[in-house]
């Protein structure tokens, strides 16, 4: 069953490769979606795929790349968009 999630990372998430990680870890796990840096300092990211592939990435998200300090991961379930590939928007 396919499942669309957002994800909104607070903290210390920008300039220390989360976008570039989080594009790789979903690559990985065969999701398919969008990740961006947001004004507020936050990382947003929106999530297709399955349902044990998508609770992984919520599971990585809370932690992180290397560099970064996760304060808040929220996540939201949503309608599922039709992602074709998981990317970065700039």
């Amino acid at each position: 069953m396919m499942k669309h999630v957002t994800i909104r990372v607070s903290g210390k998430v920008q300039g220390v490769f989360f976008r570039a990680s989080t594009e790789k870890e979903a690559q990985k796990l065969k999701l398919s979606g969008i990740v961006r840096n947001e004004l507020d300092g936050s990382v947003y990211i929106e999530a297709e795929g399955n349902e044990t592939a998508i609770e992984q990435l919520i599971v990585w998200c809370r932690k992180g790349p290397e560099r970064a300090r996760v304060d808040k991961c929220e996540v939201t379930e949503g309608q599922p968009k039709g992602y074709t590939e998981f990317r970065i928007e700039r």
